[in-house]
């Protein structure tokens, strides 16, 4: 798996090239407290026929650098990482926070995008108090997982979750979750142009499906598709159906 120098601070991601010239490229933007796995169900599936790359943002993962409490700052990096790893249009795919960094670079940067994909994510994201007090007072907070898993995940998928929240430093996620509570383009989002995948998923309790449709609503021609039985981990605990859904829409625009 490569990594890139930015700054001078290494930065990681995953990658897939097929054998022969890629149709197009895909980069994936994990979610708050997220890394590169989360997508490791997409990446080598699309990579049969596109280069795709799940890149660690900023202090996550096996990134160096730090988190940011902003989702300008973590567009910032994005751009930086796509000027040097792939070049302009590309799609951008992003889950929930990385949903919100994907929505402020279309909203920034529309001449380097060939698409978008918004899964599990709106466009105002809130917080639960009580996730933001026990983040930042340098605790994990346990029990957000069992919002963040739809009804009949298998325990295993969960455990691992368990496992990566508490070896994830609280601060990354107090400054995830900090980005989050600020982001709000409800206003500004019917603005963004590029041609748009929504997925929300119908057992998701932290961005529910109502989310996806007002995106789905407010941004012209956007196309948007609904995961049954998954909740807002949809890409991990339902990654053949996603797969699907992004398949049928590249197809469309590349």
């Amino acid at each position: 798996m490569p990594n890139v120098y930015i700054n001078g601070q290494m930065y990681h991601y995953l990658a897939c090239v097929p054998g022969y010239e890629p149709r197009g490229t895909v980069i994936f933007i994990h979610g708050a407290g997220g890394n590169h796995r989360h997508w490791a169900g997409q990446v080598p599936s699309l990579g049969r026929e596109l280069l795709t790359l799940a890149v660690d943002l900023p202090g996550h993962g096996l990134s160096e650098g730090k988190s940011a409490q902003s989702i300008d700052e973590y567009t910032n990096f994005i751009y930086d990482f796509a000027e040097r790893v792939v070049g302009p249009r590309f799609i951008l795919a992003g889950h929930s926070m990385g949903g919100a960094i994907a929505m402020n670079f279309a909203l920034r940067f529309p001449e380097q995008l060939a698409g978008l994909v918004l899964v599990g994510t709106g466009a105002r994201l809130r917080v639960l108090p009580d996730v933001l007090e026990h983040f930042g007072a340098g605790k994990h907070f346990l029990p957000l997982l069992d919002l963040a898993y739809g009804p009949g995940t298998p325990a295993e998928l969960i455990n691992l979750s368990r496992e990566e929240m508490v070896q994830t430093n609280p601060d990354v996620y107090y400054n995830d979750f900090t980005a989050c509570e600020n982001f709000d383009v409800m206003v500004r989002v019917k603005e963004i142009k590029v041609p748009t995948l929504v997925i929300g998923a119908s057992g998701d309790r932290l961005t529910p499906v109502k989310f996806s449709c007002y995106l789905a609503e407010q941004i012209n021609n956007a196309r948007m598709e609904i995961i049954e039985e998954a909740g807002h981990m949809m890409m991990l605990e339902k990654p053949e159906a996603l797969n699907r859904h992004l398949q049928q829409f590249i197809s469309t625009i590349i």
